[in-house]
Formats: C-alpha cells, sequence, structure tokens
C-alpha cells in the first residue's frame, strides 16, 4: 500500500449484511442492534448460570476436581467456544487472519478485564491460591511465547501447530498431578514463601466448587479416591458439595425454570427473558432436575454450543454497531470485538467470583487464553497436517512485536497485582486491573493508529 500504510479489511466482511441499510441504521435502525446486544448479553448468562455452571460442577464432583482445576479445563473450554469456532472460521474459510487477531487481540481483556469485573462486581473478597495461578500463568507464557515465536515469519508449518497440542497436552498432564506437584512444591518453598505457606494452612478450607449450597445447610462430603493424582486426597483443597443452588438433600429437585420470581424486578427480568428459558429448556436437559442428572455431558456439550452461537451473534451486532456510529476499526477490534467475544469468560468468571470461588475465577481467566492458544493449535495442524499439506499457511505478523511485550507484561502485572493485594479478589484488585488495562488499550489504539511506533493502518476501501 501506498507511503507505507498498512490495509485492513472492515470487520462487518467476516460476518452477513445487516438487516438495514447505513442509513435507515443512521436514522434509528441502530436502536434495534443494541436492543439485539442487550438480548444476547442476557441469554449468555441465562445459559451460563442455569445449564453451564451446574454441569460444569456435577462434571468436576464425579471427576473430583478441585475448583482451579476445573476453572482451568472444562470451564475454559466451554467459555471459549466461541474462540474455537472463530479460529476454524479464520483457517477454513475466510482464509484471513480473523483467528489469530481475535485471539491475540481479546488476550489482554481477559487477562485484565475480566479481573477487574470479577474484583469491582463481587460482593464477597474470595481467596487466592499461590501455586494454581502460579501454574496458569506460567503455562500461558510459555503458549502465548510459541505462538508468537512461529507466526514471526508469516508461516505456520505443521510442526509448528503441533507443538501448541503439545504444550497443551503437558498442561493437562500437570493438572492430572496437580495435587501431588502442589503438595510437592509447599513442602519445598514454604520455608522461604509465605504465601505457599498460607496455601498450607487454607488448604482444607477451601470452599465448594460453585457455592450454590445455603451457608446453614451441611456440606456433604464425597469419598477421597488416591488411583490418580487428579482426584481428591483428604485435606487436599475442598470435597464438593453435591446439593445444587440450596438444596441441601440429594433427593431433592430443582424448581422449574418457569417458576416466576417473587421480587417485581425480577418479574420484569423473567418476563422479558421468557422466550430464551423457553428456547433453552427445550434444547437443553437441565441437569439440576434429578431426571436429567445423568446427562449433564450433554448439557454441558449443548450450552457450549448455544454459548458460541449466541456471541455469533452478540459480536455481528457489535460490529454493526461500532460502523455505524464511526467507532475505527482499530478501536473496534481492541475494545468492543475483544469484550464480545468474552462474554461468556466473563460472565462465568463473575458468578463464580460472586460466590467466593476466586481459584475457579482466576483458572478460568488464564486458563481460558491457554485454551485459546489451542484454538489455534488445531485448526493450523488439521489444515497443514492433512488438507494442504503442499505448504505452509500464510499468516499476517504485523503489531507481533506490540502484541509479545503486551502478553508477557500483562501476565506478569496480574500475578503481582495479587501478590501485593494479599493473594484475594477485592475492588481494590479490580480498581488496579481496570487501570492497567485501559493503560494498555490505550497504548494498543495508539499504536494500531500509527500514533506511536511506525505501523499504520487503514480500512481497505476508505
Amino acid at each position: 500500500s501506498e507511503n507505507g500504510t498498512r490495509c485492513v479489511l472492515p470487520s462487518s466482511s467476516e460476518f452477513p449484511e445487516g438487516f438495514f441499510t447505513p442509513q435507515e441504521r443512521k436514522d434509528g435502525g441502530i436502536v434495534i442492534y443494541f436492543i439485539i446486544i442487550l438480548y444476547m448479553f442476557l441469554a449468555v448468562s441465562i445459559v451460563c448460570d442455569d445449564y453451564f455452571l451446574p454441569s460444569l460442577e456435577i462434571i468436576s464432583e464425579c471427576l473430583g476436581l478441585s475448583q482451579d482445576v476445573a476453572g482451568a479445563t472444562f470451564m475454559a473450554a466451554g467459555s471459549s467456544a466461541p474462540e474455537l469456532v472463530t479460529a476454524f472460521l479464520g483457517a477454513f474459510v475466510t482464509k484471513g487472519d480473523i483467528g489469530v487477531s481475535t485471539i491475540l487481540g481479546s488476550a489482554i481483556y481477559n487477562l485484565l478485564g475480566i479481573s477487574a469485573a470479577c474484583g469491582l462486581l463481587s460482593t464477597v473478597v474470595s481467596r487466592l491460591s499461590c501455586w494454581p495461578l502460579f501454574r496458569d500463568c506460567l503455562v500461558y507464557t510459555i503458549s502465548a511465547a510459541a505462538v508468537l515465536a512461529m507466526i514471526s515469519d508469516n508461516r505456520i508449518y505443521w510442526y509448528e501447530s503441533a507443538s501448541l497440542l503439545l504444550i497443551y497436552g503437558c498442561y493437562i498432564l500437570i493438572l492430572c498431578f496437580d495435587i501431588k506437584i502442589n503438595q510437592y512444591l509447599m513442602k519445598k518453598f514454604s520455608p522461604c514463601c509465605t504465601c505457599f505457606t498460607k496455601a498450607m494452612e487454607e488448604n482444607a478450607e477451601q470452599q465448594p466448587l460453585v457455592g450454590w449450597r445455603e451457608e446453614s445447610g451441611p456440606l456433604i462430603r464425597q469419598q477421597s479416591r488416591t488411583d490418580s493424582g487428579i482426584f481428591q486426597d483428604e485435606l487436599d483443597y475442598s470435597h464438593l458439595s453435591t446439593s445444587l443452588h440450596g438444596l441441601d438433600e440429594i433427593s431433592g429437585d430443582h424448581p422449574n425454570v418457569f417458576t416466576m420470581p417473587e421480587a417485581d424486578m425480577k418479574r420484569i427480568l423473567w418476563v422479558l427473558s421468557l422466550p430464551i428459558i423457553t428456547l433453552l429448556y427445550l434444547t437443553i436437559p437441565d441437569c439440576r432436575r434429578q431426571f436429567w442428572r445423568n446427562w449433564f455431558m450433554v448439557t454441558f456439550l449443548i450450552s457450549a454450543a448455544w454459548i458460541s452461537a449466541i456471541t455469533y451473534v452478540l459480536v455481528w451486532m457489535i460490529t454493526i454497531a461500532g460502523e455505524t456510529l464511526g467507532i475505527p476499526e482499530s478501536v473496534m477490534g481492541l475494545t468492543l470485538l475483544a469484550a464480545g467475544t468474552s462474554v461468556p469468560d466473563t460472565v462465568a468468571s463473575v458468578l463464580v467470583a460472586r460466590k467466593g470461588n476466586g481459584d475457579m475465577a482466576m483458572s478460568n481467566i488464564v486458563g481460558s487464553n491457554v485454551f485459546d492458544m489451542l484454538c489455534l493449535g488445531i485448526p493450523w495442524f488439521i489444515k497443514t497436517a492433512f488438507i494442504n499439506t503442499s505448504g505452509p499457511i500464510e499468516v499476517n505478523s504485523s503489531g507481533l512485536t506490540y502484541t509479545a511485550i503486551s502478553l508477557i507484561c500483562s501476565v506478569v502485572f496480574i500475578f503481582l497485582a495479587v501478590h501485593l493485594n494479599g493473594w484475594k479478589i477485592d475492588k481494590k484488585l479490580g480498581t488496579i486491573c481496570l487501570v492497567l488495562y485501559l493503560v494498555f488499550t490505550v497504548l494498543a489504539i495508539l499504536y494500531e493508529l500509527g500514533i506511536i511506533g511506525n505501523n499504520p493502518t487503514r480500512v481497505c476501501g476508505n
């Protein structure tokens, strides 16, 4: 392009055309888009709260997972389903860089933006353990460095994409023996590291997985299992409550989703969300009810699929609304689109943080980014190893230097912020993360606009 200015395709080119013409949107049609955006936010929260998280609790209960391991695996995979779909679209359909830009571009928001939301929107102070956060941050740093190294030459080979799958496989292996590794490190470093000492003292006092049990109800403990490190041993983490949404008896059943709330505001919201509730009720088995309890994996998979579909519509509406309002593409990609694709992570993390489960929230935040790196590796490997074996995948690596610095710095900052805040999630940590996120976002926007650095961009056709 002329004068070294890089041409980028508009975000709307990756989506179908909107309901209205540009002029109709400017004349008032944009209001419809904002209504749909708000409705999609409501739909994601209902899916997460009524189906996704309950299925996650039963999965973790059956496997004996601690809340941080559950957050880093099943919760991260389910809430990151939109990124996986986006990566496959970028590799096989659009043939563009939408997968790379979406996943790497939203990484800062995932780390700092969601952490800020958890701290500011949570009504309780959540205690954090040192080992889970250190483990996830270390693996994520390695994953991000691997991705940035392999796309620095604008080419992706099969063995490079396979290395991402290998890294994630090692991560799962570490999680399988998480209890034993945690015990070893606490005994090894507790004399010189106070956070490990506190973790040893508080291990047996961890809260239930999602905290849906009433505080006055008895905590039902499951039998410990020692045949694999992934299962709980006695005194290690917490045993999971088998009650769901405040029900202390296993024989009890969850109220029907069509039961009208008593509070006036909740009634209004319930009436507005009734179409969503009905659609989800007809398509997803409610594993909170005894009849569907054994269908929890089906609930997990279908709810993840619904999350992907809703997020796609949400990002589509946000993209058109941003273009109508004249928001620059670079600003859209780093703010509204990054937040839009991470709505499931945000909702799920805030919901569990409000229940006091800080380890699960933080492991979901960082674990989702680790899974996002895998989201790039899977379609890349399939395409280079089985479909297009003649040559590598071509990608555009412009601006990766700033991206690399931002990712590494954000991981370091979030770890230091948690450490200096006394290993807890509260409004103070939320404020710190919000300020850091705003600083990173402003610098990124200035860089993309060419105000700082040497990376001027313009939308193709403009």
